[in-house]
C-alpha cells in the first residue's frame, strides 16, 4: 500500500502565492502595487500619491499599501479631468488681458503663419 500524504504535508509543500514584482509581470496582472503603477505610468511613486489626492487617480488603500486596477488606470488616462475650474480661470484671465492681441500677433509671426485661416 503506497504511503498517503497528510493534510499538514500538503500545506507545507504548497507554494506560497508570490507578489508581482516586475513591470513585465505587472503587464500580465490586473492589480498593481504602488511601485508597479508608478513604473507602468512612468512616473515616481510620489507623483502617483499626489495624483490620487489631486487628480482622482483610481486606487484602493489596504492598510499601508496601495493597489491599482490596471484597466482603471488606462480609463483614467483616457478621460479629460472633470475638475477644470483652474483651466477656466486661466482662460478668463487671458480673455481680459490687454496685451492679448499683441501676444497673438507675435505668436503667429514666430510660427510663420497668418493669424486667420483662409479657406
Amino acid at each position: 500500500m503506497p504511503p498517503t500524504k497528510s493534510k499538514s504535508a500538503k500545506l507545507t509543500n504548497a507554494a506560497a502565492p508570490t507578489a508581482v514584482s516586475s513591470p513585465d509581470q505587472a503587464e500580465r496582472g490586473e492589480v498593481l502595487t504602488l511601485a508597479e503603477a508608478a513604473a507602468y505610468l512612468r512616473v515616481g511613486e510620489a507623483t502617483i500619491l499626489q495624483a490620487i489626492q489631486h487628480q482622482r487617480l483610481p486606487a484602493r488603500q489596504l492598510g499601508a499599501n496601495w493597489r491599482f486596477l490596471k484597466s482603471a488606470l488606462q480609463d483614467w488616462l483616457r478621460v479629460w479631468p472633470r475638475n477644470n475650474q483652474s483651466l477656466l480661470a486661466h482662460l478668463g484671465a487671458v480673455r481680459d488681458d490687454p496685451y492679448l492681441e499683441e501676444m497673438l500677433t507675435q505668436i503667429y509671426q514666430r510660427r510663420g503663419r497668418p493669424e486667420t485661416e483662409e479657406g
